[in-house]
């Protein structure tokens, strides 16, 4: 794949942002009260014309923060088990540590100030990373505070659709129930739709501003 150029680079593309895509799987719906048990980020690149891909995917387990609350009901969607011998989870600090530090290498990496988040009801998934960064006192997170990309927003406009599996579906993209509630699985699809939706955004750009430079 070609390099892309000064002009196309994702440094210039969201005034400085990086966008990367993220969900988390908790305990409840609460960030101060419930757990934080899993978070994936997903990193975009982009190509020499400009279009957007998926990058590297960073996930890991979490362990519960000394006080938190779980929900019995949220495991039953999620599917988690806290306690599961090979579940491998991370302390908050150790969990933000392996997100944060390859999205601040990409950060540098593209010439963006910081990450954007882009997630699907992205002020939830903030709201516990957020959350996440003041209980451990965390210093160097890449994220903006409270701006984000939204693709329920973005996919209601594209599609017509605020339900992230009818929006992927309505992409033309694969969607599998049985994977579904994963944060891994999630944050994959949620990244596959915010990329087809910039880009065919851009494609439509080009042929409107192509058709206003024809000659009469």
């Amino acid at each position: 794949m070609d390099a892309p150029t000064p002009t196309n680079r994702l440094g210039n593309r969201f005034r400085g942002f990086l966008p990367v895509v993220v969900d988390v799987e908790t305990g409840g719906f609460e960030c101060e009260r419930h757990a934080l048990l899993e978070i994936a980020a997903q990193l975009v690149e982009v190509d020499a014309q400009g279009y957007l891909r998926p990058g590297e995917l960073i996930s890991t387990h979490v362990e519960p923060f000394a006080g938190s609350e779980i929900d019995p009901r949220s495991l039953e969607i999620t599917g988690i088990v806290v306690d599961h011998p090979f579940r491998a989870a991370l302390e908050e600090r150790a969990a933000l540590d392996r997100i944060f530090v390859p999205i601040r290498a990409a950060a540098r990496r593209h010439g963006c100030q910081r990450a954007i988040l882009v997630g699907h009801n992205a002020a939830f998934d903030l709201g516990f990373v957020n959350a996440a960064v003041r209980r451990t006192g965390y210093k160097r997170n890449p994220f903006h505070p409270f701006s984000t990309f939204d693709t329920v927003s973005l996919a209601g406009m594209a599609f017509g659709q605020t339900v992230l599996s009818k929006a992927v579906i309505a992409a033309g993209l694969d969607w599998d129930d049985s994977e579904a509630h994963s944060a891994v699985y999630d944050t994959e699809r949620t990244t596959q739709l915010f990329c087809q939706i910039i880009n065919r955004w851009q494609q439509m750009s080009i042929q409107t501003r192509a058709q206003a430079t024809k000659p009469a």
